[in-house]
């Protein structure tokens, strides 16, 4: 029988804020295993499309919709004292779906912003995640050399997985919506004058859909201190599918899921295949 190791990394929770404004995380969340990359397998992949960069600065592909009637009202705060604001709206759209003990409580709007951005990319920046760390230990059956993840590692991603089940993508598209202008000027200071958060948000909601399902052990290896996929191909692949991948099959069928619904919200165009 295998020998298991076990690191004690924190891991991040999967974001309910990238369902919502797609913390993507969902958005997240995110596995980081504190300095450690999550390991994936080497199972056969469908060879890996070019990562897309920022959507085109000068044409808006998915202009967000407008606002409904019955949707949040009342003048917008400014984005450095939108944090109240943000958290108390996303509170009230959770209902009995627990979202608020997840957030990083300071820069909501921008952490988000970050963080969607970097998913589609190859790191996402810990230090600017808008979800809080989760105490864990993770385990890898096998020895130094060869290594599988185990998937008990999964669990700690259900209670976040289950809050996500129960939102309702409406009321939090309608969070995003009436938030919007903050996101906008958030993805602008980030670097992108002319860009289009809306943009980028589907954009990175279509790589996260496309990630691969993997079945079967997931090999990991660990060449130095931290633990790496084992197949190159799935190491390489953008950070958000790299999470769900480590969350396992059926939390990320459910963040799939969310997040085709928040996409259908924010956009009438279906994903690209």
């Amino acid at each position: 029988m295998a020998d298991q190791f076990i690191d004690k990394p924190t891991i991040s929770k999967p974001v309910v804020g990238v369902a919502v404004a797609v913390v993507l995380a969902a958005v997240g969340g995110w596995l980081y295993w504190r300095g450690h990359s999550a390991p994936l397998p080497t199972v056969p992949v469908a060879e890996q499309q070019p990562v897309p960069a920022a959507a085109p600065e000068d044409r808006i592909e998915h202009p967000v919709p407008a606002v409904q009637s019955g949707s949040l009202q009342g003048p917008l705060p400014d984005l450095g004292d939108s944090d109240k604001a943000m958290s108390d709206a996303l509170g009230e759209a959770g209902g009995g779906a627990a979202i608020t003990p997840y957030l990083v409580p300071e820069s909501i709007i921008r952490h988000i912003v970050v963080t969607v951005d970097n998913l589609a990319r190859q790191r996402v920046t810990v230090a600017k995640r808008p979800i809080t760390p989760a105490a864990g230990t993770f385990i890898a059956d096998g020895d130094e050399l060869h290594a599988t993840l185990d998937s008990r590692n999964y669990r700690r991603y259900e209670p976040m997985v289950d809050v996500l089940r129960k939102t309702d993508m409406q009321r939090f598209a309608a969070v995003y919506l009436h938030f919007y202008p903050l996101f906008q000027k958030a993805y602008q200071d980030l670097g992108y004058p002319n860009g289009y958060f809306n943009d980028r948000l589907v954009q990175v909601i279509d790589v996260l859909l496309a990630t691969p399902q993997i079945t079967g052990p997931v090999e990991l290896v660990r060449p130095n201190v931290m633990y790496t996929f084992a197949d190159p191909k799935l190491e390489s692949r953008p950070a958000g599918q790299k999470v769900l991948i480590r969350m396992g099959p059926d939390n990320a069928a459910a963040v799939k899921a969310k997040l085709m619904e928040l996409r259908a919200i924010i956009t009438a165009a279906p994903p690209k295949p």
